[in-house]
């Protein structure tokens, strides 16, 4: 009797089970890893996954009923360029309502590190996106993000092109020996801050300027941090395999994984090279270096008219290059070298073929905007000048770059490239929104699409790969790319990035004519646990985090 008084005792102190803080069920699971998906349910605590299963889901405080969606890991886009469009909006809205939980950055040119020349030029050139820079260094500035107040987890490499600038300024010339080690020093500062690696973007001036053993030493010194290198590759055309070989160049010297940034190939004249560079890359892995690629699903490239003119005429910045451009017989030898086959540089505008074929998009000067949306062919026959002339012009009244879409590159390679298991996503553009500040200029659609329109257009409706496989290189291949073990697959402990979707109506609405429609079929986000989108709406959390590299803390 008293053993049964104990019993009844001890049962009565003892807690129920503890619920799940939420609970997502009645969905197909995609953990991330490749695997097909289950029906089943997940379960998150606090800012992490708890548990994942079939059947009947446990106790939750709140649960989330996913009938007929897919649950997966948050996406990453592994070439974003929202580092000015999360100052200024941080909820990141055309990539959240794609299911995009990790914005990596880092594409040559990053926020960081900052000499006080770098941070006035920064603040001085900014256009319809105004925002303080209270920052230096890299690893502040993403701090920086997270303090303010950010929807997404960010990331970020650290450019090449910045760390050349901040030694070397703008010019064309070459790091002296000592010049070169304070360079490494501030690589090496960067992936103890949570740098990623070093990215590069070799078409432009003046990252063009470097030269292979200069970015092979860069990489040696993320490479002893556990960084990879991330490259814009110096040619995307007639080029091609050059550039490539320098890309496994720098792996093989620095012992490093190196990834092609938007794997492309540009010029109809060129659209013919898939077999062979495809090739070289199979090579460079069967000899056991890591290479990789990414890439944006779309027939056009976007950039600026900088890279429609040589790269010596821009050595010193624009301020420099505008005036050179004033200048009647240096615009007189730009005009005939943009006319001639390009030597020892990248003329997009060559590749595009046309004037037709390139299209406005972006002015810092308010009094030109009204050109945005046309292209240059209709600019130039408006004003009753060249296109080449046209391109000068618009670039000294603007004193910019001027943003620039390019229509350069097959489908038929866009579809293949979308199909290659190594590749993963990136949208080599902002996280806009469709209200203030941003209608002011236009997008290229991808801002808006490039995730959508890879599960929409071409993996259900063109078959280029399964759906779990397609999950695994949007969420757990980028992931395991980036040293981040705690990302990425929905297993229990990992942090709870989290997107359900609808695999059957996921569809991307952004058109060159049209770019500010948002995607649809992504129903909810989770970032770290805490729901940033409710029903395709967002809630107004912003629990974004720095996501730091592999080096962070420990790089000396």
């Amino acid at each position: 009797m008293r053993a049964i008084f104990l019993l009844a005792t001890v049962l009565a102190a003892t807690p129920a089970m503890a619920a799940h803080d939420l609970v997502i069920q009645n969905g197909m699971v995609f953990d991330g890893t490749g695997a097909p998906g289950f029906k089943g349910w997940v379960a998150i605590d606090g800012d992490r996954i708890a548990a994942t299963g079939k059947g009947k889901a446990p106790a939750a405080k709140r649960t989330v009923d996913a009938k007929g969606q897919a649950i997966a890991p948050g996406f990453v886009n592994m070439l974003s360029w929202a580092t000015q469009s999360l100052l200024v909006d941080g909820r990141g809205m055309s990539d959240l309502k794609q299911g995009v939980t990790l914005e990596v950055m880092g594409e040559g040119w990053t926020m960081g590190p900052l000499t006080p020349a770098m941070r006035d030029e920064m603040i001085r050139s900014q256009s319809t996106l105004k925002f303080d820079v209270p920052w230096t260094t890299l690893g502040e500035y993403l701090t920086h993000l997270e303090t303010k107040g950010v929807s997404p987890n960010v990331a970020s490499y650290v450019g090449a092109t910045t760390v050349r600038i901040h030694e070397l300024g703008a010019d064309d010339v070459d790091p002296t020996p000592e010049q070169l080690v304070r360079m490494q020093k501030l690589v090496t500062q960067a992936m103890n801050e949570g740098a990623m690696g070093v990215g590069s973007s070799l078409i432009y001036a003046p990252a063009s300027y470097a030269e292979t053993p200069e970015l092979i030493a860069l990489m040696k010194a993320a490479g002893k941090c556990g960084g990879s290198y991330i490259s814009h590759m110096r040619s995307e055309g007639p080029g091609i395999e050059a550039a490539i070989d320098e890309l496994i160049t720098i792996a093989r010297e620095s012992g490093a994984p190196a990834e092609i940034y938007h794997l492309k190939i540009s010029g109809k004249d060129n659209w013919g090279k898939a077999d062979a560079i495809l090739k070289q890359i199979a090579d460079a892995k069967a000899q056991g270096l890591d290479i990789r690629a990414d890439m944006y699903l779309y027939e056009a490239g976007a950039t600026g008219l900088d890279a429609s003119m040589p790269t010596w005429v821009q050595a010193g910045g624009d301020e420099a290059w505008v005036k050179r451009l004033k200048d009647p017989e240096i615009r007189k030898r730009v005009l005939a070298e943009m006319r001639a086959p390009a030597v020892g540089w990248e003329s997009l505008y060559q590749q595009a073929g046309d004037a037709s074929k390139l299209l406005l998009v972006d002015f810092r000067n308010p009094k030109l905007r009204h050109l945005v949306g046309k292209t240059l062919a209709e600019v130039a026959a408006m004003r009753g000048t060249s296109p080449e002339d046209t391109i000068i012009d618009l670039v000294i009244e603007d004193e910019s770059r001027v943003g620039t879409a390019y229509f350069m590159i097959s489908p038929k390679n866009v579809e293949r490239f979308a199909g290659l298991p190594w590749v993963t996503i990136g949208s080599d553009a902002g996280a806009p929104a469709i209200e203030g500040v941003f209608l002011e200029n236009s997008d290229h659609p991808r801002a808006y699409g490039n995730v959508a329109r890879f599960l929409g257009y071409y993996v259900r409706d063109r078959k280029v790969d399964t759906l779990e496989s397609a999950i695994h290189r949007l969420s757990g291949l980028p992931a395991k790319q980036l040293k981040i073990s705690d990302r990425g697959t929905l297993k229990p402990g990992m942090f709870a990035d989290v997107v359900v979707f609808d695999p059957a109506t996921i569809q991307d609405h952004a058109t060159f004519q049209k770019p500010k429609q948002y995607s649809t079929g992504v129903n909810h986000v989770w970032v770290n646990g805490v729901q940033v989108l409710k029903d395709g709406e967002h809630t107004g959390a912003k629990p974004g985090r720095f996501v730091k590299g592999p080096g962070f803390g420990k790089c000396v």
